[in-house]
């Protein structure tokens, strides 16, 4: 099939497979006589490898070694628990940075007064350099 159908299949766009391709995720595809991309069940199973770990959160770093270690069949499952591990920690620090951030505009919103009134603590603390500072 053409990229356009495998990226159809896939649900990536033609783009990333492209891009893919470029940075050595995914093996160069045969192309036709008239150089079309032309890719098979097994650059369709990659590409699903990949999307469902870009869907998950994983790096392309860490996507490439995932793919490293699912061809790899002597491969030992605690590196793969190790990357899925690491991926976790790094998921964890990221939720409380965003828990952090939530925390900081709820008690924004809280002090703002909503009205028309000009005075709004949350643009107070965005022109701020450091928070919770007034014009």
């Amino acid at each position: 099939m053409n990229i356009g159908q495998a990226a159809k299949r896939s649900g990536l766009s033609a783009k990333m497979i492209r891009y893919y391709e470029s940075i050595g995720l995914l093996p160069a595809a045969t192309r036709t006589d008239s150089g079309y991309r032309v890719y098979g069940p097994n650059e369709l199973h990659t590409l699903a490898f990949i999307k469902r770990s870009r869907d998950l959160g994983f790096s392309l770093e860490a996507v490439g070694k995932l793919l490293t270690l699912w061809q790899d069949r002597g491969r030992a499952s605690a590196d793969v628990k190790a990357l899925a591990h690491q991926h976790i920690v790094e998921l964890n620090q990221k939720i409380a940075e965003l828990a952090g951030l939530r925390d900081t505009l709820q008690d924004l919103v809280s002090h703002c007064q909503g009205d028309r009134r000009p005075d709004c603590p949350i643009l107070a603390d965005l022109a701020s350099s450091g928070g919770r500072g007034h014009p």
